[in-house]
C-alpha cells in the first residue's frame, strides 16, 4: 500500500483484515490497476512505489500552496484595489453617484469637451490593450462611442478595473460615467467619431451570457438571398440569414440598421398623422373583429368568439364609411390588416399595418386622389429633407443597403398620374405583353412599368387612375362616362403597389345593385349594418388604404417586406 500522511504502511486495521481477500483469488478484471505490482501480503512497498507516492504527495502539496498563494494575492489585490467602488453590478437600493448630465448616447454629439456625463448602453466590444489600457465600444440603438479605460486619472482607475472591463460580455447593459474628450484622431468604428468617453465608473445593469445564438454585428447588413439562407460570408464577414434573424428577433433588432429601419417606420407614421391633423381629419379606432365575413368573404381568418364565430377584418373600410355616414367628414386610422392568403412572396404578409383615410367629396373624386398624392409627397419629402429621417437613412445605407436614400420624386408638389389604359399602352410600347385592355396588370408588369416611369418621368412614385370595374370591389363607384371603368386608383413606389383607393358608392339603391352584380347578398348578416348606413343618407366620399410596411420597404429599397416589419406574420410564421 502506498504511504499516506499520518499512517504506517505496515499497519492494517482489524476491519481491513476481516474484509481483505487474497489477491490471487480475485478475478482478473477486478485486479487493481497499477504500474507497480502490489507487494505480497505482509511485505513492505518497493522503493519505486514509495518514491512515486512521495512525488504525488509533493505535487499535491505544491498545488495546494499555489492555490493558497493565488487566493491570498487576489484578496490582497482586492484590498488594494482603489477603484473597487467604481465598477461591478449596479445596486439600485444603494446606487452610486452619477453625473448631473444624465443623457441618452444619441444626445452626446453636441456635448462640450471635458463635460462629465452618465448614460446607459450595451457593450458592443471590449478589449484590453495592456495592463494599463483598455477600450470599450458602447452602443445604444444605432449610436455608438469609444470608451477609453486608462490606469490612474482623477478617479484612480486600477488595473483590476481595466481587466474587469475587458472581460465584459457583449450585449450586456451598463451604466457609465466619464469625461467627454476629443480623440487624437477620428474614430471610424463608431457613429460618434469626434468624441470619446474617458471612463470614471461603470456598472452592469443587465448581464448578457457569454454565448449568444447570433451575433448582433453580423446582422448589421442586408441578409443573404434565399439561395444563401443561413450563415453566409459577405466580404469575409459573417452574414446571418433572414430566418435566423426572425427567429432571434430580440438580438437582430439591436443591429443599428434594424433599429434605424424601425425608427424610420415610426417617422412615416408621424408624418402621416401630422398631415392628417393639419387637414382636419379625425383619428378613429375601428374594430378589427366582425361577426361575419365581409368584403365578399374571401381571404378572412375565422376565430372562436365565445360560443360563436368571428372574423378578423380585412380592412377598416366599412367602419370608415359608416363614420362618414355618421357625420364625420374626414377620418383616418392606423391599425392591423389581416389577409388569409397563402402568399409566400417578398411583398406579402398575412398581417400588415394599414394607414387609412376617408373623406367627403364636394365636386369630383379627384379631390380625394389629389389629397392622397399630396399626402405621399409630404411623407416622402419629409423623409428626404428632415434631419432625423435623413440620419436614419444614412445609417441604413452605410450598413450596405444600396437603394436607401436614392428614392426619386418629380420636382414640385404634383405627382405623376396616368390612367389604367395609358399604363397598358406604355407597356405595349416597351414591347411587354400586357393582355386584354381590361385585364389586370401583374407583378412583373408593374415592376416593368416602374422602370418605364423612372426613365420617362424621373420618379419612383406615381399613381394609376380609372381601373376597370371588373378588377375592383363592389363598393367602388363606376365612372359616369364609362360604366366599364371606375373612379378608382392605385399608388406605386418603385413599381410596387402601396395604396388602393376609390370613390365609394354612396346611393343606397346603387350599392345594393352593385352587390347583387358581384353575387353578394345585401341583406346578409355581414352586410346589414353597412348597407343600412347608406339607407339613412350618406354624402359622396372616397379614400384609400396605405400599407405602412410597403412604404418603408420601397422607400429604402429593401429586398423583403419582413425586414420592414417588427414581428412579421406570413403563412409559415406565427412567432415570435
Amino acid at each position: 500500500m502506498p504511504d499516506t500522511e499520518g499512517q504506517n504502511p505496515n499497519t492494517t486495521s482489524h476491519a481491513e483484515q476481516i474484509e481483505q481477500v487474497p489477491r490471487s483469488s480475485m478475478p482478473l478484471t477486478e485486479r487493481p490497476k497499477s504500474d507497480e505490482a502490489a507487494p505480497p501480503e505482509g511485505e513492505k512497498p518497493s522503493k519505486s512505489a514509495l518514491k512515486k507516492a512521495a512525488k504525488e504527495k509533493e505535487k499535491a502539496e505544491k498545488a495546494a500552496k499555489r492555490e493558497q498563494q493565488e487566493r491570498e494575492e487576489k484578496e490582497k489585490a482586492a484590498a488594494n484595489d482603489t477603484a473597487s467602488h467604481l465598477y461591478g453590478h449596479l445596486n439600485y437600493e444603494n446606487p452610486p453617484p452619477f453625473a448631473e448630465n444624465f443623457l441618452d448616447l444619441g444626445d452626446l454629439e453636441g456635448t462640450e469637451e471635458n463635460s462629465r456625463v452618465t448614460f446607459e448602453a450595451r457593450v458592443g466590444n471590449a478589449r484590453v490593450q495592456s495592463a494599463k489600457l483598455g477600450f470599450l465600444v458602447l452602443r445604444d440603438g444605432f449610436d455608438s462611442i469609444q470608451v477609453v479605460v486608462a490606469e490612474g486619472g482623477g478617479q484612480s482607475i486600477s488595473r483590476q478595473m481595466i481587466k474587469w472591463c475587458g472581460a465584459l460580455n457583449t450585449e450586456s447593459v451598463v451604466r457609465v460615467t466619464g469625461l467627454v474628450k476629443a480623440p487624437k484622431e477620428e474614430v471610424k468604428s463608431t457613429t460618434i467619431s469626434h468624441h470619446e468617453l474617458h471612463l470614471e465608473s461603470i456598472y452592469i445593469i443587465a448581464e448578457a451570457p457569454e454565448q449568444l445564438p447570433i451575433q448582433v454585428k453580423d446582422c448589421n447588413q442586408p441578409p443573404p438571398g434565399e439561395e444563401e439562407e443561413g450563415e453566409a460570408e459577405k466580404e469575409g464577414m459573417p452574414n446571418v440569414g433572414l430566418k435566423a434573424r426572425l427567429d432571434n428577433k430580440v438580438l437582430s433588432l439591436r443591429a443599428p440598421a434594424s433599429t434605424a429601419i424601425r425608427q424610420l417606420e415610426s417617422e412615416v407614421t408621424r408624418l402621416f398623422f401630422e398631415y392628417m391633423h393639419e387637414h382636419k381629419f379625425t383619428d378613429i379606432q375601428p374594430s378589427y373583429l366582425a361577426g361575419a365575413a365581409t368584403e365578399g368573404g374571401a381571404g378572412v381568418f375565422e376565430v372562436k368568439y365565445f360560443e360563436d364565430k368571428a372574423y378578423l377584418t380585412q380592412s377598416p373600410q366599412f367602419f370608415k364609411q359608416m363614420a362618414i355616414a355618421g357625420g364625420m367628414k374626414r377620418v383616418f386610422s392606423k391599425g392591423p390588416v389581416f389577409r388569409a392568403e397563402n402568399s409566400n412572396t417578398k411583398r406579402h404578409l398575412t398581417e400588415f399595418t394599414g394607414l387609412d383615410f376617408e373623406m367627403t367629396i364636394r365636386h369630383h373624386y379627384h379631390e380625394v386622389l389629389s389629397f392622397g398624392e399630396s399626402l405621399m409627397i409630404y411623407i416622402i419629402r419629409g423623409l428626404q429633407t428632415q434631419d432625423y429621417p435623413k440620419k436614419l437613412t444614412k445609417t441604413i445605407k452605410e450598413a450596405g443597403y444600396p437603394e436607401a436614400g436614392t428614392f426619386q420624386l418629380p420636382p414640385g408638389d404634383k405627382a405623376v398620374r396616368i390612367t389604367f389604359a395609358e399604363a397598358k399602352t406604355l407597356l405595349s410600347e416597351a414591347g411587354i405583353e400586357s393582355g386584354e385592355p381590361h385585364s389586370d396588370i401583374d407583378t412583373a408588369q408593374e415592376k416593368a412599368l416602374g422602370k418605364i416611369m423612372l426613365e420617362k418621368h424621373d420618379t419612383d412614385f406615381y399613381t394609376i387612375d380609372q381601373y376597370p370595374r371588373a378588377l375592383r370591389p363592389f363598393y367602388t363607384h363606376p365612372a359616369p362616362h364609362d360604366p366599364a371603368l371606375t373612379n378608382s386608383y392605385d399608388f406605386f413606389m418603385r413599381g410596387q403597389e402601396i395604396l388602393s383607393g376609390a370613390q365609394r358608392i354612396h346611393a343606397h339603391a346603387d350599392l345594393l345593385a352593385s352587390m347583387r352584380d358581384k353575387g353578394l347578398g345585401p341583406h346578409d348578416e355581414g352586410f346589414r349594418h353597412y348597407t343600412e348606413a347608406f339607407r339613412w343618407g350618406c354624402p359622396p366620399h372616397g379614400g384609400g388604404g396605405l400599407g405602412l410596411n410597403r412604404i418603408v420597404q420601397y422607400f429604402l429599397g429593401l429586398n423583403n417586406i419582413r425586414e420592414a416589419t417588427l414581428f412579421p406574420r406570413d403563412p409559415g410564421r406565427l412567432a415570435p
